[in-house]
């Protein structure tokens, strides 16, 4: 499969994995739509992708809101932005014990992680669908194939997107619609910014990420573990354990790591 040509809507464009995905596809002569909530990040990554001859347009929108998602169809309808790739990138997560970290944000990023994805994807699907082409990659995590005490509702909603994922590529096998799931394991983002927690020091960088996702979409793949080639091979036999072992002990092996990792003491940065 060829990126030139394609307009593909990237979620999350301003930063981390998303802004690798959309310079990245600009490179492979994509058109990206970069859609995020501020419109001066956005438009800091559109000037970098014009500056190298790539075309880029700006969507401004925030999809954890019950509108955002609305919001951001009738602005694509109304600019004439017919999307042939869709990357739901955007997500976020709340770390640290459940119950002592703050409510809200823990349910906008579930409503983000979830609802927004669920809401893109039945709009721009049906239209691929009905144009028999084009595709849908799904960005969860590693994180999505066991609980994670600590990282309890962002486990949680990328295992909602895991499943979510695979069945839907299930569904539109044979319509000319490609889906993919994309596992990433640490990566080397602002992911934990305005927390004491910080990112592994072995993380991938999102540049590797994101060549290695559109690598692997454009060879048909129904999933990817993108990173360094040690990354994949550890990303992808750590998935394994966790099909294997009583959900239990999984769960305490989750939450030790986790306790090792300092994140059952997570505090808001000062």
């Amino acid at each position: 499969m060829s990126y030139q040509g394609l307009t593909a809507l990237v979620t999350g464009a301003s930063k981390g994995i998303g802004r690798a995905l959309a310079a990245e596809l600009a490179r492979r002569g994509a058109r990206v739509v970069l859609l995020a909530r501020s419109r001066e990040s956005l438009s800091e990554v559109a000037a970098g992708i014009r500056e190298e001859g790539g075309t880029a347009e700006v969507v401004v929108g925030d999809l954890a809101t019950a509108d955002g998602p609305g919001a951001v169809l009738a602005e694509l309808r109304e600019r004439g932005l017919v999307v042939d790739l869709l990357v739901n990138n955007a997500g976020a997560g709340s770390v640290g014990p459940f119950l002592t970290r703050p409510l809200g944000p823990q349910l906008g990023s579930v409503a983000l992680n979830i609802d927004g994805l669920l809401a893109l994807t039945y709009a721009i699907g049906t239209d691929l669908v009905a144009r028999g082409c084009g595709g849908i990659v799904n960005v969860a995590s590693t994180a999505a194939f066991q609980p994670m005490p600590y990282q309890a509702s962002y486990a949680a909603s990328k295992a909602f997107v895991l499943s979510f994922t695979e069945a839907l590529a299930e569904e539109l096998r044979g319509t000319g619609v490609h889906v993919m799931a994309a596992h990433p394991g640490p990566v080397a983002t602002g992911f934990f910014d305005g927390t004491s927690a910080t990112v592994h020091p072995v993380a991938d960088t999102p540049e590797v990420v994101a060549g290695r996702v559109l690598d692997d979409f454009a060879r048909r793949r129904a999933v990817s573990y993108p990173g360094r080639a040690a990354s994949r091979v550890l990303n992808r036999a750590a998935t394994w354990f966790p099909r294997l072992l009583p959900r239990t002990v999984v769960a305490r092996a989750a939450g030790a790591l986790n306790r090792k990792l300092g994140l059952h003491e997570v505090v808001d940065a000062a």
